[in-house]
């Protein structure tokens, strides 16, 4: 929820942006004014007045033809969006305000943190100078690390629980490309060690939570060494730390169903009350948004609170064995067109 009542600069702010609303004539400054009153509002938590501001504008189809100045502008006020997103707990979109930035993999050049090396070389001495004049002060940095780490859990929220549920399914596509790559170089690793980065952090903490284990999730995210690398950097750090357990106990919950859900015939939901420590009216709210979805083949039993499975899913050895036969049948066409062409050219060579 956002904070009751607005803060004195957020009011401030607000009348010098009108002001230039309603007087001025030229599309650049009025983009600057709505991109810096966005920003604004991203940081005192206004998450709603931000995103409605950015959509109203219809900034995110004319910026490409904005200034360099005006894009960077526009590139911080949407990792902001991002980060005020996430302290309200709105995982998604979080997740699809910083995609664009960190699948670019040139983050600290779009915000003007830091020059590109390699590109660098390329260009003109000029070039360089103007580039290195718009440059942000060290002061007005965001941080780097901040930002990789808020997209990794916003993604790891989302993909997860999306993984557990199409683990058979051949055409499924992943939500975040970069974190599905990131997690399968990951399991590939021939010997994994203890996490170190808030990378290794996220990564380890996903495969706690592929299986349901919210409390190693949750203690991979939240310590004392990803506190005071990440978590401290943010505004009411203990409150955003307890709505994102709260999450990591959601999303856990729905990937545990997804993975286990072919094994059980029922489940009742005090013990899945008990094991990961929510209320029994979240436990049902959850399972109920599952079911209406179709993403899960249950249903409940009201009288006994019981979660009884419908076995119309196939299991991972039918799943395996169908692709088995597909991957045989195909092998079969090729060789019957393999031998019709052989005999067929050996005919004609005969006749």
């Amino acid at each position: 929820m956002e904070e009751v009542g607005l803060h004195p600069n957020t009011l401030v702010i607000q009348k010098l942006c009108e002001f230039i609303y309603l007087n001025d004539r030229t599309d650049r400054l009025r983009t600057r004014a709505i991109l810096c009153h966005i920003y604004h509002l991203a940081l005192y938590n206004q998450w709603f007045k931000a995103r409605d501001l950015m959509l109203m504008s219809d900034l995110q189809m004319s910026i490409e033809h904005a200034d360099q100045s005006t894009m960077i502008l526009y590139n911080r006020a949407m990792v902001q969006l991002g980060l005020c997103a996430f302290r309200q707990s709105h995982i998604r979109d979080a997740h699809n305000a910083l995609a664009d930035m960190i699948g670019s993999n040139r983050i600290r050049e779009l915000l003007a943190q830091g020059l590109h090396t390699q590109s660098r070389y390329e260009k003109t001495t000029e070039e360089e100078k103007r580039e290195q004049a718009l440059q942000m002060p060290y002061h007005m940095y965001i941080n780097i690390d901040l930002i990789e780490c808020v997209y990794l859990v916003s993604a790891m929220l989302l993909e997860i629980p999306n993984l557990a549920a199409h683990e058979t399914d051949l055409r499924w596509r992943p939500i975040s490309k970069p974190f599905h790559l990131a997690l399968r170089v990951h399991d590939r690793a021939a010997l994994v060690g203890p996490p170190e980065t808030p990378r290794d952090h996220v990564l380890a903490a996903a495969k706690a939570m592929r299986y349901g284990n919210w409390k190693a999730c949750t203690n991979f995210i939240i310590n004392p060494k990803m506190d005071a690398k990440i978590w401290d950097l943010l505004f009411e750090s203990n409150k955003v730390k307890q709505n994102l357990e709260i999450k990591i106990k959601e999303e856990s919950l729905r990937s545990f169903l997804f993975t286990f859900s072919a094994i059980h015939d029922s489940m009742t939901l005090d013990r899945l009350s008990v094991c990961f420590e929510l209320p029994k009216s979240v436990i049902y709210s959850v399972i109920c948004r599952m079911i209406i979805n179709q993403e899960l083949a249950a249903s409940l039993e009201v009288p006994s609170d019981a979660l009884i499975m419908h076995k119309t899913e196939r299991s991972r050895l039918q799943a395996l064995a169908l692709q088995l036969s597909d991957k045989v049948n195909s092998i079969v066409e090729m060789n019957d067109k393999l031998i019709e062409s052989r005999t067929g050219g050996l005919s004609g060579l005969k006749g």
